[in-house]
């Protein structure tokens, strides 16, 4: 029997995001499993026709016609792409072109392309899919509900990383419950306590309002020997540097399906104060996290004064074993059984 191929679809984009760079650690680890499967990435963006369409119907409100999400039918691969090679591993598969072999290959399709496999036809074509949703605030990709459901309905399998969107799931489509499999993902767990400095990181890009009246809120309260390093576009290597030396974290999740950033801040010895976002409460237990109420500014920098005043030195330690509780229940071990498991019910689709 020839390998079966796992191609995941992804939107081309200037630098990885969370959940990109979730799929082609997946990708990669699929590689590595068995001689039965493998896996490719396949990068897609707007034919120009369909840019010129998009840009026409916002400006003038075209025929009074709403579009919501992408259109798969006028999307095109993306043949010159490679995703930033700060994130960027070059042993994962890319593959530049949009023909399926009914007989081998399973095709991935990210929660922002779920109506894709209906307007691409995939159930009439015979093509086996799954949908991955890393976060179910993302599910309503297009404004015909009836493509949605029909693609979650007709899917093989409906993957996610998140406990959270996989209630969501089972909520608004129960037909698709025998369907949804649970993976998981890893992170990074570095901490060298003399690392630490009077720093305390943030990645305040999705909800800079709040940040900037978080900011106003402390600008002549917060000691001047402690300094606020906001964390936007850079490396992996930097972002875990940041972490590595800071002792808070601040926790700006909006409509997150997971929310990667605070557990990564968290398994790397931070502290972290700020709003869960959703997905975040399958892991976000004290002593190390502390929730914020959304839009509760003056809560937010009174608790982070608090833990500036009261900051132990020996806080990692006493910590230790929530951390590596953690730390085992999203370890490389733990992604990679889950994706054995993936790929075995894949295969099994093809029997």
């Amino acid at each position: 029997m020839s390998k079966i191929n796992i191609i995941y679809l992804l939107p081309e984009m200037k630098g990885a995001s969370g959940g990109a760079k979730v799929i082609y650690n997946h990708s990669l680890i699929l590689n590595t499993l068995n001689k039965r499967t493998e896996s490719c990435v396949v990068h897609l963006k707007k034919k120009l026709s369909y840019k010129f369409e998009l840009s026409l119907a916002k400006k003038i409100k075209f025929l009074n016609k709403k579009i919501g999400g992408w259109d798969g039918r006028k999307m095109k691969v993306s043949n010159n792409f490679l995703p930033d090679n700060n994130w960027y591993n070059d042993k994962i598969k890319i593959i530049k072109n949009l023909k399926f072999n009914n007989d081998k290959d399973f095709i991935i399709i990210p929660e922002i392309f779920a109506h894709f496999a209906e307007e691409l036809e995939f159930k009439k074509k015979g093509i086996k899919y799954g949908i991955f949703v890393q976060g179910s605030f993302h599910m309503g990709s297009s404004e015909n509900f009836n493509k949605i459901k029909s693609s979650y309905e007709n899917a093989n399998l409906i993957i996610s990383t998140s406990s959270y969107s996989l209630n969501f799931i089972k909520s608004l489509f129960p037909k698709c419950k025998k369907n949804i499999l649970k993976v998981n993902l890893s992170v990074n767990t570095i901490i060298n306590k003399n690392l630490k400095k009077n720093y305390i990181t943030c990645m305040p890009r999705k909800l800079p309002s709040h940040f900037f009246l978080l900011q106003f809120y402390l600008q002549n309260k917060i000691p001047n020997n402690w300094k606020i390093d906001i964390i936007d576009n850079v490396s992996k290597k930097e972002l875990l540097n940041k972490l590595k030396r800071s002792k808070l974290f601040l926790s700006f999740s909006h409509f997150e399906g997971f929310g990667l950033p605070p557990l990564e801040a968290a398994l790397t010895g931070n502290k972290v104060i700020g709003y869960i976002g959703g997905g975040g409460k399958e892991y976000w237990k004290k002593p190390i996290f502390n929730e914020i109420e959304y839009g509760e500014i003056s809560k937010f920098g009174n608790t982070i004064l608090k833990e500036i005043d009261t900051y132990d030195n020996n806080w990692i330690k006493k910590t230790e074993a929530t951390r590596n509780h953690l730390a085992k229940k999203y370890s490389i071990i733990s992604e990679r059984k889950s994706l054995i498991d993936l790929s075995n019910k894949i295969i099994k689709l093809f029997k």
